[in-house]
């Protein structure tokens, strides 16, 4: 497999390359290429030989990107939309204002396969970006394929982004589009006992928020959740240290301090937090949906998330952990056609499809 700079920054977002070339300050002079692959060459002992190669081919051509920071954000935020798919001709997006939080601004969302008069199931979706960048426009393409191979409505959410709108802001905007979801199933085609949560990353992170209001609630029912590589806990990095291995590529612990502190308005690992913002730090996981967690081993999310999921297992909640052998952030997105990629594709799958027929 050959990769080009346009291909690399068609498969991955901007806040992954500086994690996988190292970090350098805007205006700093970079590290020559031979001198960067010297100083990572041990990290690839632990990555699955089926990824190895793409990575130490981009290591030696490409240049790092800037270390996420405020100033470098607007960077990070442009270059996210190298990420995006082409959209299909089919099914059909509608883009929609939506009425907000009390006292905030509408929501804009996409609508993707709605089918009046239908019943069919939905998978409402929250991107990823650390908290501080993406946008659900980016993942439309990839979501109109997700419909078709579910037959399913798919909404994604454009929630208001960190530090400029703190926590809970963002899960608020969430919760909003599910409870203009009810208000309008008929007209979305949408069989409201078939409501999946999707995200990925931090739009795991996300799901896993919502999840939890969800069921503190008590207004809606979900049947599922599908949390890939997701962010779940503020700690990580912060005031629990990770191993030298884990976390390397794609997302470090510098992005996830920088990410988490920039939603919580205090710096992440802090004693105490508002509540539920840190999915890891909610006392009591009992009475959440169906739960399906992926992550690669060498993901600075793999010690969390496998975590969450024990803790999961304990109050009772039906898991599925996958955890894939030295892969590491965004791996299938990065390498969708490696095996190892596809069988984690196929899991993730084949756990919403039972979600949607049981």
């Amino acid at each position: 497999m050959t990769i080009t700079r346009r291909k690399l920054l068609q498969m991955t977002s901007g806040a992954g390359m500086s994690a996988l070339f190292g970090p350098v300050a805007i205006g700093q002079k970079q590290a020559a290429p031979a001198a960067r692959a010297k100083a990572t060459e041990y990290l690839y002992d632990y990555v699955n030989p089926e990824f190895r190669p793409v990575l130490e081919k981009a290591m030696k051509s490409l240049p790092p990107w800037p270390d996420l920071s405020d100033t470098a954000l607007p960077f990070y935020r442009q270059s996210s939309a190298g990420m995006a798919k082409p959209r299909l001709q089919i099914p059909a997006v509608q883009e929609l204002m939506i009425p907000g939080p009390a006292n905030s601004p509408q929501v804009k969302l996409f609508v993707i396969g709605a089918t009046p008069g239908a019943h069919k199931p939905l998978v409402f979706h929250t991107h990823g970006g650390g908290f501080v960048s993406g946008a659900a426009a980016n993942e439309v393409g990839t979501l109109q394929q997700l419909a078709l191979d579910h037959d399913c409505v798919v909404i994604t959410v454009d929630y208001r982004l960190a530090p400029e709108t703190k926590f809970p802001g963002s899960l608020e905007d969430n919760y909003a589009a599910l409870r203009w979801v009810h208000q309008n199933a008929k007209d979305l085609g949408v069989d409201t006992t078939r409501i999946a949560l999707k995200g990925e990353s931090a739009g795991g992170g996300h799901a896993a928020m919502l999840a939890i209001a969800v069921r503190d609630r008590r207004e809606f029912k979900l049947c599922q959740q599908i949390l890939i590589y997701p962010m779940l806990d503020d700690r990580t990095g912060s005031s629990r240290q990770m191993p030298p291995y884990i976390g390397q590529f794609f997302w470090d612990v510098r992005k996830n301090r920088y990410g988490w502190t920039a939603l919580l308005g205090v710096p992440a690992g802090s004693a105490s937090v508002l509540a539920n913002s840190v999915p890891a730090r909610v006392a009591d996981l009992s009475g959440l949906p169906p739960t399906f967690i992926g992550v690669g081993s060498i993901d600075l999310f793999g010690p969390e998330d496998i975590d969450f999921a024990a803790r999961l297992v304990a109050a009772g909640v039906s898991t599925e952990m996958v955890l894939v052998p030295g892969a590491f952030h965004g791996f299938d997105i990065f390498i969708p056609d490696a095996p190892l990629s596809v069988r984690f594709s196929a899991s993730w799958n084949g756990a919403l499809k039972r979600a949607f027929t049981l």
